[in-house]
Formats: C-alpha cells, sequence, structure tokens
C-alpha cells in the first residue's frame, strides 16, 4: 500500500450537494459541503467546529460514505475510498454518533447492538468467542458485564453513549468519527465521556474527526482543530495556535462568545457580536460566504473566495484582510 506522506486520512476537496425541491418543477443545490480538504495523521485528533449547519456533520458522514460524495477524494492510507470498496474500510473507520437515543436499535439487547459489527464482518469463529469480545468490549467503555441482556432504553444518555462507542470499537478501526458525541448529554457526564475518548485513544492509538460546536471541549481533546463556515473550512491549524491567536474574524467571533470562568477577565473581554443572519446554503453570497457578516469585508471579499494560505507552522487561514 503506497502512503509515503505518513497520513492515515486525506481529504482532497470533498463535495456533497444536496438537491433540494424549490418549486413545482425546479430543484436547487445545497452546498452543505463546498470543497473540504484537510489530512488527518494516526493517532491524531482533528477538532472540526463551526456553527449549527455549516456542515460539519455532513463531512463526517460524508466521509464514511454515509452519503455519496459529490466530488473530492477521500483517501485512507493512500488508498482511495470508493462506493466499491467501502464495506471493506468500514473495518477501519467508524462512526460515534451525536444522539445515543436515536442511534441504537430499541428492539435489540446490548450483546447484540455491540455484537452487530463483529456479525456483519465475521470477526469470530464460534458463539464463546464473540460473547467474550462484545464483554470485554463493554468493560473497555466502563459497562457491567450484567448490562449485556439488557436493552437501550433501560440505560442512561452517558450509558448509551457508551454502548455506541463499544459498537465502533468492535471492529478495532484505526479511525473514528466523532459527530459531536456529548452534545445531547449532560454537563456531568460530558467530561466522564470525553475522558473515556482520550483513554481510549492512548490505549489503542486510534485517530478521531471530533466534531462539535463547544470550543472549550474541542481544545480539550484535538492536537488541531479546523473552523468550518458554511461549508467551507475558513482556519485550521494546531490547537493551542488557533485558541490563542485566531486570525480569521469568523474564529475571533466564535472564542469571543465562549464562557470564561472567572468574572474579571470575563468583564474585560470584548464579545464579538456578528451582525446579519448567517445566508442560506442554497443562495450563497459571491467571493467569500462570510463577507456579509465581516467587519473587514472589502470589494475583492465579494469579487473572490480566498482560499487557504500557511501563515507558518501549518497555520492555515482563508481571509483576504488578515
Amino acid at each position: 500500500m503506497s502512503n509515503d506522506n505518513g497520513y492515515l486520512v486525506e481529504v482532497k476537496d470533498l463535495k456533497e450537494h444536496f438537491p433540494v425541491r424549490t418549486g413545482f418543477f425546479e430543484k436547487t443545490m445545497l452546498k452543505a459541503v463546498d470543497g473540504v480538504s484537510f489530512q488527518i495523521k494516526p493517532g491524531e485528533t482533528l477538532g472540526l467546529v463551526g456553527e449549527s449547519g455549516c456542515g460539519k456533520t455532513t463531512v463526517g458522514r460524508t466521509l464514511l460514505h454515509l452519503y455519496k460524495p459529490t466530488g473530492g477524494q477521500i483517501l485512507f492510507e493512500g488508498e482511495e475510498v470508493t462506493e466499491n470498496n467501502i464495506n471493506e474500510y468500514r473495518k477501519k473507520m467508524q462512526m460515534v454518533f451525536q444522539d445515543p437515543y436515536s442511534s441504537l436499535n430499541p428492539r435489540m439487547i446490548v450483546e447484540d447492538i455491540i455484537g452487530e459489527p463483529l456479525d456483519v464482518h465475521k470477526l469470530y469463529s464460534s458463539k464463546g468467542e464473540r460473547r467474550e469480545k462484545i464483554l470485554g468490549l463493554m468493560e473497555t467503555v466502563g459497562l457491567n458485564a450484567e448490562h449485556a441482556t439488557r436493552y437501550a432504553h433501560e440505560f442512561s444518555g452517558g450509558q448509551r453513549q457508551r454502548i455506541g462507542i463499544a459498537r465502533a470499537l468492535a471492529v478495532n478501526p484505526k479511525f473514528i468519527v466523532c459527530d459531536e458525541p456529548v452534545s445531547a448529554l449532560d454537563v456531568s457526564i460530558q467530561a466522564q465521556v470525553i475522558n473515556m475518548f482520550e483513554d481510549l485513544q492512548k490505549k489503542l492509538g486510534m485517530a478521531y474527526l471530533f466534531i462539535a460546536h463547544d470550543l472549550l471541549i474541542v481544545k480539550h481533546i484535538s492536537d488541531r482543530i479546523a473552523v468550518m463556515y458554511l461549508g467551507r473550512i475558513v482556519e485550521i491549524g494546531d490547537a493551542d495556535e488557533v485558541y490563542h491567536s485566531p486570525k480569521h474574524p469568523y474564529t475571533v467571533s466564535l472564542l469571543s462568545a465562549v464562557p470564561i470562568p472567572d468574572p474579571k477577565t470575563a468583564k474585560e473581554r470584548q464579545r464579538i457580536i456578528l451582525s446579519g443572519d448567517v445566508p442560506s446554503p442554497m443562495n450563497l453570497p459571491s467571493g467569500c460566504a462570510f463577507r456579509t457578516r465581516c467587519p473587514y469585508a472589502t470589494e475583492k471579499c465579494a469579487a473572490e473566495c480566498p482560499s487557504l494560505t500557511d501563515r507558518g507552522d501549518g497555520h492555515m487561514v482563508a481571509c483576504w484582510n488578515k
């Protein structure tokens, strides 16, 4: 397998456009993801942040071909992932979904939910081996063996998310897409689940694409952060670098909204309120999509969309004026 650059996952100019009916015989393309590129190394966590509707979940789902990509390339260990070979790659790439309530089958007991990937990929030679693997996975995510014969509705949100994580781990993947895995959980449970993700990564060496809208969580868990706005990545770089010296005006405004636990610092800090509403992805402004809300927008921003350029140490920003 030719993989000279050392990346586990490479995404090149990924596009995902959905046809939306806008009239009796008319359809308009909704550009949910419009030319996204990034790389993830083995064992690394890339955090993907942005407001609701920016396309981050669509990126995660398209990577695993839950949506068929409209354009672009997805490479795993240097090989292109296509519709024809995706089943083979599903052993190596898995997903933990946002809502632990709707992503687990209510008619299946926990043992069968976790064992389903083992059944699909035929990863055991006997019933005993299957059960042994399932109980091992349950122990890994902090569930007791007696939980195996219960149904998902008998568990709390945090426990259900652990079941979902155990199911994702069943095939021993190298890469997991975590789609807002803690946003549906109580704040008290969020930290436990985040810590578990970190422990699992240390133990098993997986890479994550960690999708969230909470910048504090993303900074805590990520090695690098990518910021998305209306289908495009506007800034990507080392987590500390993006957090402490953001370059793109959108990233700056997102970070200004992160709550600070110290009242004195919070009082001194300037909260940046963006003017205007988020444009519809079906009717994007020309040039840079953020220009309608940006305090620095110029005529050049309306004429041409900026591409990501390196501002040093791999800190990439898509902005003409910053």
